[in-house]
This record gives structure tokens, C-alpha cells and sequence, in this order.
């Protein structure tokens, strides 16, 4: 092989190495990462008031309030504090309940179904007395199987529920403190 072509050979590899190496940084530098220097400084604690229930559903209001106070624990980001001592409130209620077949099985027999749980939710800004964000009909599902396919366990009303319930939750949580 003549010195040009193995120099060429060189000067292909090195800039297709340097044009990798420029694609990873770049790919690395573009994933997501919240940034909490966005995150306002003056808001430190929350408050989540028991929400209303206006379904027929006993005791929703409390998985609800449970969830969405558990989820503010876990992120850390904001400290539960009592609605009094709070930088933040999040008052809402449970309008909406519904569980409905979403599926049948080859016996025509009901095999699948969904649960929707809907909530109005305020998020207000008690230091600068302004509301953050509302919601007047958040609704999120959850599907579960009452006669499961092979190699899954049958569930039950509850546990569809109690998904959909974490899924408002995680909603909640995400507008209120990944929004800036």
C-alpha cells in the first residue's frame, strides 16, 4: 500500500473517532436531567389537604391524598408540611369514578377493564399568592384482568384502582415540581 493511502486511511479513522467521540458528548450532554437551579427558590414546603370526594366511591378521597402526599416523601424536593406552614397547597377532589369492561375473551365473557379516576387539583403559590397550575379534569386509567392471560394473575377492582390512583399521583407530581 502506497504512504498517501495509509495516511488517508489515518486521517479517515481519526476524524471518524473524533466524529464519535463528538456524537457521544453530544448525546450525553442532551439527556435529561432536572435541574433544580429552575426549581423556585422560595417554595421549600407543600401541603396536601385531604381531597374532596364527589363519586360514590368510599374512602377514594384518602388513596388519592395517601398517593399524592407520598409521592412529594419520596421526591424530597418539597417538604410535607401542615396546609398553615406551607409555601405551597394543593387542594383538589375526586370528581369522577368509573370502572367499565375494556375486553372480552373468546367466550364473549368479560376479561379485561378499565378504571378512570378523574380529579380537579389547584396547585397555589402562597408566598407570591398565585396559582401555579389547575386542572379541572385530570383523569388517568389503569387496565387490569379479571381472567388473565396465560402467564399473568387475575386482578382485582382494588388493585385497578389503586394504578390508576399512582398514575394521578406521579401526574401531580410531575406538573407541580418539573414545570419550570
Amino acid at each position: 500500500m502506497s504512504r498517501r493511502r495509509v495516511s488517508a486511511t489515518r486521517n479517515v479513522r481519526r476524524v471518524s473517532l473524533l466524529g464519535l467521540a463528538a456524537t457521544i458528548l453530544l448525546w450525553s450532554a442532551c439527556s435529561y436531567s432536572p435541574n433544580p437551579a429552575l426549581f423556585p427558590a422560595h417554595l421549600k414546603t407543600i401541603a396536601v389537604p385531604v381531597f374532596q370526594n364527589r363519586t360514590s366511591q368510599p374512602a377514594l378521597e384518602d388513596e388519592v391524598t395517601t398517593a399524592v402526599v407520598n409521592r412529594f416523601i419520596r421526591d424530597s424536593k418539597l417538604r410535607v408540611v401542615a396546609e398553615d406552614q406551607a409555601d405551597l397547597v394543593i387542594t383538589g377532589a375526586v370528581a369522577g369514578y368509573k370502572n367499565a369492561v375494556f375486553g372480552f375473551n373468546a367466550q364473549e365473557k368479560a376479561q379485561e377493564y378499565q378504571v378512570a379516576v378523574t380529579v380537579v387539583v389547584t396547585v397555589r403559590d402562597r408566598i407570591k399568592n398565585r396559582e401555579l397550575w389547575k386542572d379541572d379534569g385530570l383523569v388517568r386509567t389503569a387496565n387490569y384482568f379479571v381472567t388473565a392471560p396465560a402467564g399473568q394473575e387475575p386482578q382485582t377492582e382494588a388493585q385497578g384502582r389503586a394504578s390508576a390512583v399512582d398514575k394521578l399521583a406521579d401526574a401531580i407530581l410531575n406538573r407541580t415540581v418539573e414545570n419550570w
